[in-house]
């Protein structure tokens, strides 16, 4: 009963915005998805940062077996109204979640915190039910957003954002990636040799989060293969 509340609540909430279309890119992946040659073991889903994580180092995706399902721009809304065809219909092993820095940058508005949270659980139960494992990623730090200078305290509401993100995860056994912590300067922001705006990873910043997540994965497969991560 549970599953079919979830499905239908995801067709609608598809339906509902499939009208937005062009801002949704509900079509994006639709070929991509079609010619998969062999299931993938990792689906990446995100914003531009996903996006342009496959750019920067296509052979980690390539040689994990991992594809990325990243559009610039989107809020988790966004995101989570292309699941069902980006990531359920593929049917992966895992899914890492990385969404909600458009949410802060108000891309499509102001977004309450909890709502942000709200859609990212929305796309955790979706995946559990269906079989397959999410991981939660952390939001990348973030002090300001140079194409919305008005939002100010991005980088405490990124905080306050992943606290919430990590306590849901922690009390429903999901494995958290924390990306934050490890890459974050004295201004709650990206240091400028880990981005070239203050929000967008650079390619050393992306080696560092590859090295955090195929640890998760392996955590989940528990399987002893050696997953490549870019050379720094």
């Amino acid at each position: 009963m549970r599953k079919l509340f979830l499905s239908l609540v995801l067709i609608f909430f598809s339906g509902f915005l499939h009208s937005q279309n062009d801002r949704i890119q509900l079509d994006r992946y639709a070929e991509e998805n079609k010619s998969l040659s062999r299931k993938p073991e990792v689906i990446l889903i995100g914003n531009s940062i996903t996006e342009n994580w496959v750019r920067f180092h296509p052979d980690f995706f390539k040689n994990n077996n991992f594809i990325g399902r990243g559009i610039s721009g989107q809020t988790s809304e966004e995101i989570l109204a292309r699941f069902e065809q980006d990531v359920v219909s593929i049917k992966p092993k895992i899914v890492a979640i990385l969404a909600g820095t458009n949410d802060i940058a108000e891309n499509t508005g102001y977004v309450k915190t909890k709502d942000i949270v709200a859609n990212i659980v929305a796309m955790c139960e979706l995946a559990k039910e269906n079989a397959i494992t999410p991981l939660i990623c952390s939001v990348l730090p973030c002090s300001e957003f140079r194409w919305n200078p008005d939002v100010r305290d991005a980088g405490k509401r990124i905080v306050k954002l992943n606290k919430m993100l990590k306590k849901y995860a922690d009390e429903n056994g999901i494995i958290y990636v924390d990306y934050h912590s490890v890459t974050v300067d004295d201004n709650l922001g990206l240091p400028e040799k880990y981005s070239y705006d203050g929000c967008h990873p650079t390619s050393e910043c992306y080696s560092i989060m590859e090295r955090r997540l195929v640890i998760a994965v392996g955590n989940v497969t528990m399987n002893d293969k050696a997953y490549y991560v870019t050379p720094q």
